[in-house]
């Protein structure tokens, strides 16, 4: 009989708190009545400035938030997470599990169309779901070796590689997500990903121009699911005709096209601009705790595969010193070495805590004299275009060198960035900011292609997590296993970020859940 992994019963806690941390909607004012005709006038294209250019369009492999952002509203999974992160059907129409909870038969919605006109078959999501098991780390990590296969035009079989109940979360996991592609896609995708972006979702992409702007436009043919719920499982309307994602990675030009009107939706807003924004008649800010600053080790090349090293590098960080510059408000951020939210009840931890925010340069000394270390150059690799990352790893490598290190910062723009901190080979050590999870199953510092952490104490962790014969069992593994990443130097939570994205008042229909979401939105001419 399969035994019941107690993570189904588990996210609850979490997903109330990031509700009431910003996952529900945060629409316009309405309008008085007077005003209703003016109201109902809607501009044709919303424009939205973002921070930095997509690494890719391939939302199966790209580890990315702007990715699955985007990548939501062009392509759809068979399942995703609703407004209480519990996984909903978007392209699946039903399923079942068979009795010993290892084969999952899965309906399709019938009449579903791809961009190019195609119809969604069977054979469309067999491609695409066994691609995505394969090539996609996350879905590897959990789910590797699991198989499907077409039963008919419109049924899937999935033979999962071990008895779980969380799968069908696995396959509604919002980064890095199970996108259904058509068949060809699939079959011409080479080592760099698909090369041509078609999907099922309520828009398809219109136009990319590297570096400037991303165009989507609504697809007239797209299935609206009537019987939807709610969050990233929720009845995607195309609200408005046009998307425009402009890159612009310039903080300032962001500020200041948020303030004249120039973009209706200005995301990753500086937080030492958050005071000035407040005071605009014009804007609403969405304000919503969201994750963790992290920096993560090179554990597999070079000096810092060595424990000792890496050790030393945990010893002289000062988190308050890093957080104030990369923050540079004390309301936005909170100094804590969980990897979840400290107000969560089941995954909120401090196992580790004695290598947190230690602020000791004779004992990371000492380290570095155990270690060896022979003024060996230590890159860290950045990008400007998240100033929080950038600004964090300026503080980090001024610590370091008071220790006696030499530290040297590479920055890049985000999509090499993300190519150079994808290379062992290329980076000692990187910082990213990381949205919370619902689930630590699904965080990147347990994918071993995220920043090289490959140990067996990893993989048994995340084990004795699904398995768990109870929520205290459970939560036991998780101190254990974050408890394992400070002691063995694989990564470190700086600390833990608020987000702010300034939202024009004649937008309406925004939302946000783990990204913002604009499928229902509409803006006021």
């Amino acid at each position: 009989m399969l035994r019941k992994s107690v993570l189904k019963y588990l996210a609850v806690a979490l997903c109330m708190l990031l509700l009431l941390a910003g996952c529900g909607s945060s629409g316009g004012k309405k309008a008085a009545d007077g005003d209703k005709n003016a109201a109902s006038a809607k501009k044709e294209d919303l424009r939205i400035a973002i921070s930095a250019n997509p690494p890719s369009l391939d939302a199966q492999i790209a580890n990315s938030n702007i990715t699955a952002q985007i990548g939501y509203h062009i392509f759809e999974p068979l399942f995703a997470m609703d407004e209480n992160f519990e996984p909903q059907p978007v392209l699946a129409d039903s399923y079942e599990v068979s009795e010993d909870g290892k084969e999952y038969t899965i309906k399709l919605l019938k009449g579903v169309k791809f961009h190019n006109g195609k119809e969604m078959t069977a054979a469309d999501v067999v491609a695409s779901l066994n691609r995505w098991v394969k090539d996609s780390q996350k879905a590897s990590t959990l789910i590797g070796g699991s198989v499907f296969e077409k039963v008919d035009d419109y049924t899937v079989k999935m033979t999962a590689n071990e008895a779980a109940s969380d799968i069908i979360t696995v396959l509604a996991n919002p980064i890095m997500f199970a996108a259904i592609y058509p068949a060809e896609i699939v079959e011409g995708a080479g080592e760099k990903g698909i090369s041509e972006y078609i999907g099922t979702g309520p828009y398809k992409l219109a136009n990319w121009k590297q570096d400037q702007f991303i165009e989507l436009e609504k697809f007239d043919d797209y299935k609206v699911r009537e019987n939807a719920t709610t969050g990233l499982a929720s009845k995607k309307t195309a609200a408005t005709k046009t998307l425009t994602f402009e890159i612009v990675t310039d903080a300032s030009t962001r500020i200041a096209g948020a303030k004249n009107g120039q973009y209706d939706i200005v995301e990753e807003v500086p937080q030492d601009n958050y005071e000035e924004l407040e005071k605009e008649s014009n804007l609403k800010l969405d304000v919503t705790k969201g994750g963790t600053l992290n920096l993560f080790l090179n554990t597999t090349v070079g000096v810092m595969k060595n424990q000792d090293m890496r050790q030393a590098v945990l010893a002289a960080l000062n988190m308050d010193d890093i957080l104030l510059a990369s923050y540079g408000n004390k309301k936005l951020y909170d100094v804590n070495p969980g990897w979840f939210s400290p107000e969560d009840k089941q995954w909120g931890s401090e196992a580790g805590k004695e290598y947190y925010n230690q602020n000791d340069p004779d004992k990371a000394k000492e380290l570095l004299k155990k270690a060896g270390y022979n003024n060996e150059k230590l890159v860290l690799v950045t990008t400007q275009d998240y100033p929080e990352m950038y600004n964090a790893t300026l503080v980090v490598q001024e610590q370091l060198k008071k220790i006696g290190v030499n530290a040297e910062v590479e920055s890049y723009d985000f999509s090499t960035f993300m190519e150079n901190r994808a290379d062992p080979n290329k980076f000692s050590m990187y910082i990213t900011s990381n949205s919370y999870n619902v689930l630590p199953i699904q965080l990147t510092v347990l994918d071993k292609t995220w920043a090289g952490l490959d140990r067996p104490e990893v993989t048994d962790g995340i084990k004795a997590m699904r398995f768990a014969d109870s929520q205290k069992d459970a939560k036991a593994a998780w101190d254990d296993l974050q408890g394992f990443i400070y002691e063995y130097g694989g990564a470190t939570v700086l600390g833990h970020f608020t987000g702010v994205n300034a939202i024009s008042n004649d937008v309406e229909g925004y939302e946000y859940m783990r990204f913002p979401i604009f499928w229902n939105a509409t803006v006021s001419k």
